[in-house]
């Protein structure tokens, strides 16, 4: 079983309405057409290589056997970087991660872009250190608030703070990344998993993600 969670990268006007992906800088793992890198088992201090549920994106969670997927789309709907953890992972412990892997080409050429205008997540990624990081490279945030968040910030009082800005015309925009998880789960191979290997079922992943680029431009020329 696969299990989705997400968030969605807008760019600003500057940004050229097809941008081109980019390789990543030297680094480990293998490069797909998301620009984001295939795990492999690395040796640990003994020499021996990582094994087990958790190396393969495998985890027990109230879903059962599990791998969930974090995905990155951009203003169209387009994926930009998938990256499996197993499906008992928190949510918002790979964000830093899974951002530091995206590069968008620049028409003009030169180092690629890698910081968007503004992220849209879910309640999943409401988590402070996430605002922090954001707000220091300059990206806006639009993550709505958990209940339990407001709940307490309104205890507290004249103490609790100002509540985060939040834009809920701009957030209604979220809707993209799961219209494009729909389309990956047209694929049976990615809607449930049958591969033993993360690394072969993220193969199938990028594949998938590629033939949604090729469809996009396809209908773009047509048009």
């Amino acid at each position: 079983m696969t299990r989705w969670r997400s968030w969605t990268w807008t760019w600003s006007p500057s940004t050229p309405r097809s941008p081109a992906l980019t390789s990543m800088p030297p680094g480990r793992g293998e490069r797909g057409p998301d620009q984001g890198t295939i795990e492999h088992d690395e040796p640990n201090e003994h020499g021996d290589h990582q094994s087990g549920q958790s190396a393969q994106a495998l985890g027990r969670s109230r879903g059962g056997f599990t791998t969930k997927m974090h995905l990155v789309v951009d203003g169209r709907g387009l994926p930009l970087v998938v990256h499996l953890t197993a499906g008992n992972v928190n949510d918002s412990v790979v964000f830093e991660e899974v951002v530091e892997q995206i590069r968008i080409a620049r028409p003009a050429g030169g180092r690629p872009r890698t910081r968007p205008g503004r992220v849209l997540g879910d309640k999943g990624y409401s988590v402070q250190r996430i605002r922090g990081y954001l707000h220091r490279r300059g990206i806006g945030c639009v993550i709505p608030e958990r209940a339990d968040q407001i709940a307490n910030r309104r205890r507290r009082g004249r103490r609790g703070g100002r509540p985060p800005a939040f834009d809920t015309t701009l957030y209604k925009r979220r809707n993209l990344v799961e219209r494009c998880f729909s389309k990956l789960k047209q694929f049976r191979a990615i809607a449930a998993r049958y591969d033993k290997l993360a690394s072969r079922y993220r193969s199938g992943l990028l594949l998938a993600s590629l033939i949604l680029w090729l469809r996009h431009h396809e209908l773009s020329d047509t048009t």
